[in-house]
């Protein structure tokens, strides 16, 4: 962690106003029933360093689902994200620069990701975006970003698309679907000793993406997969695909998608009669997992590219001052948000420093991230290697159980 000190100095002002800023901020957003892009006067709900420093304002924008069913794992996002800044403030305030965060809410649309995404490339201000929590409003919001050299950092985005289409503004520090798709799967077949199985996705870039990798490495190793659907996500009814999964009966049901649709999915399976495990990736890190699944969240695995902090000490200490900061549960992807900001803040000061303590370009920005070599964040160190994902990147393994308020870390998956 950088600067232990002025961490803990901070930290009787962030109680307060970052509570007061984050609970607003997801309902201000959660009002763009219009789906446009939210206003940017809510970067002032992290300020706190009064009007411009000498040096101008800097904009870092978030961008995650705010609103709607996925609004939990989006801010999660963009609480880590801005937890991170608010503790960055002051030392950029000695600098001469007066930082800010941006949030929108993309909802987990496409259309509004890229609709938010040219409202920042127009803004000079803007330097850098945390985000997406979805890959499939990653890859064309990306394109924007490509046309107004912004720089992205992802805490989330798993699809393999996103860094194989050349964009030189991608970035990401978790792993990508191609590594946690085979784990997965292997962890089934070798852990759970699965002979048969049934895989599931929601027909997004993220779902079947992972759905798709998951299905050939159980064919590779020789696991039978019995069948393979697509639902449509936000329905509320998938009785008649279970019905057709559990006539099978399939040692694991895997399914490619997101806590809400996989909640109601296992709950409506146990309720059928099916007895075997369900199994998902990193769409099912989320606390709200159990209010959707009630009890038939026991037992549920699933892999997530983003580990437990609280596995150590000093881990635990920073998930109790991040919760009485913000007033927000800790989640894993609240982690990978916080780090995700400093990757790029550190990418922001060297871009500064190279720039003779001026304001730098977005070029300059883009140039020193894409250079980040061995940087240890809270959880994960990274190195971005030429197309802009994170050699460090590694994989894990949780599950439910009853009773829990969140979710059971199992392990590194190997």
């Amino acid at each position: 962690m950088n600067r232990r000190v002025q961490r803990s100095f901070l930290l009787s002002v962030l109680v307060a106003s970052i509570a007061l800023a984050g609970c607003a901020g997801s309902n201000s957003t959660g009002g763009n029933a219009s789906g446009g892009a939210t206003s940017g006067t809510q970067g002032s709900t992290s300020g706190g360093s009064g009007g411009a420093g000498e040096g101008g304002k800097i904009l870092i924008a978030t961008q995650s689902p705010l609103s709607g069913s996925q609004s939990a794992q989006g801010d999660s996002i963009k609480s880590g994200a801005e937890y991170a800044l608010k503790l960055k403030q002051e030392e950029f305030k000695k600098m001469g620069f007066d930082l800010q965060l941006l949030p929108q809410d993309d909802q987990a649309d496409p259309k509004i990701g890229v609709s938010n995404a040219e409202m920042l490339i127009s803004n000079p201000d803007v330097l850098g975006v945390v985000g997406h929590l979805n890959t499939g409003v990653a890859i064309p919001s990306s394109v924007k970003y490509e046309e107004g050299n912004l720089v992205m950092v992802s805490p989330a985005n798993t699809g393999v698309k996103l860094t194989e289409e050349g964009k030189k503004t991608v970035h990401r520090i978790c792993a990508r679907d191609d590594s946690q798709g085979p784990k997965a799967a292997m962890y089934a077949k070798n852990s759970l000793n699965v002979k048969q199985v049934f895989v599931m996705h929601d027909k997004t870039a993220y779902g079947q993406g992972l759905a798709d990798q998951v299905k050939m490495q159980f064919e590779k190793d020789g696991v039978t997969v019995l069948g393979y659907e697509g639902i449509t996500a936000g329905e509320k009814d998938y009785s008649a695909v279970i019905t057709q999964i559990i006539s099978k009966s399939p040692d694991l049901i895997f399914f490619g998608g997101m806590y809400p649709e996989g909640g109601i999915i296992i709950k409506q399976a146990r309720d059928k009669g099916y007895k075997g495990y369900f199994m998902g990736g990193d769409g099912f890190d989320n606390s709200d997992m159990i209010k959707i699944a009630g009890d038939a969240v026991d037992g549920i695995i699933f892999t997530s590219v983003a580990g437990d902090v609280t596995q150590t000490e000093e881990g635990k200490k920073w998930g109790e001052e991040y919760k009485k900061a913000t007033n927000k549960p800790l989640e894993a992807f609240s982690v990978y948000g916080y780090d995700a900001m400093n990757v790029l803040l550190h990418g922001v000061e060297e871009a500064i420093k190279a720039n003779g303590g001026k304001k730098p370009t977005r070029e300059q920005v883009l140039e020193a991230v894409h250079n980040t070599k061995d940087f240890q964040g809270l959880f994960t160190k990274v190195t971005f290697d030429e197309k802009g994902d994170n050699t460090f990147a590694d994989v894990f393994i949780y599950k439910y159980e009853k009773g829990k308020d969140r979710s059971v870390f199992v392990g590194k998956a190997e």
